[in-house]
């Protein structure tokens, strides 16, 4: 009312609840609008906390917040899925040594019938070297690395895993359309340094060419000759 003189005590409550309500603590009903004791000090000394959330708060430690200039975060690496060799080069590799090797037989891979017992002689000029039953395996790499080979090569034109001489059963196509299948033996340069000779002529490398009774087969520079011979049947 107008001309009345409000009570120092009284004024000093308003100040203090108008106070609160401007700091965004919630009236409490029933209570008559004194908030004091929402921030008495508790019997340990200290004050309770407001259960008002800032809206700061829900950021609170959340790295992932990017700041006006902030660079811009770096990209994850995504998954590689080309294929490496390496489970290739840990499925060939010889046990116990650090080898890898360079062939492996095909599907069509065949022992030769008993019937049909191929030989190969190793000469040097005039002399007889060496004889391989070639028969009793599918499967012969030549080369100079002697823990993997199974015909060493001494030359050192010629490279460690050199070439293969493989047994593989092929169907050809007969003149009427019939098919007819055979074990017949192959040679197969792995790409060698110096090359493998046929008859006189270079193969090309990773390429099955038939071998026949007679043929002449040189690896790199060796002067040694490799013939083929299929004896007659008794």
């Amino acid at each position: 009312m107008a001309g009345k003189t409000v009570p120092r005590a009284r004024m000093k409550d308003v100040i203090s609840q108008n106070a609160e309500i401007k700091h965004g603590v919630g009236h409490p009903s029933g209570d008559g609008g004194d908030l004091r004791h929402l921030h008495q000090p508790l019997e340990d000394g200290t004050r309770e906390k407001s259960s008002g959330a800032h809206a700061d708060d829900a950021f609170a430690g959340d790295s992932t917040v990017i700041k006006a200039g902030d660079p811009p975060p770096a990209e994850k690496e995504k998954p590689n899925y080309a294929p490496t060799g390496a489970l290739a080069r840990e499925t060939n590799t010889v046990v116990g040594t650090s080898t890898v090797l360079k062939y492996n037989e095909p599907p069509e891979s065949r022992l030769p019938p008993a019937s049909a017992q191929w030989r190969m002689y190793v000469f040097k000029g005039d002399q007889e070297l060496e004889k391989l039953d070639l028969y009793t395996r599918s499967c012969w790499l030549l080369g100079r690395e002697r823990a993997v080979v199974d015909v060493p090569i001494e030359h050192p034109s010629c490279s460690k895993q050199h070439a293969v001489v493989q047994f593989r059963y092929v169907e050809k196509r007969g003149e009427y359309g019939d098919r007819k299948g055979g074990v017949k033996p192959y040679i197969i340069d792995l790409d060698s340094s110096n090359g493998t000779m046929l008859n006189g002529e270079k193969l090309d490398g990773r390429r099955y060419m038939e071998l026949r009774t007679g043929d002449v087969l040189k690896f790199g520079e060796s002067t040694r000759d490799y013939v083929l011979l299929l004896p007659p049947k008794p």
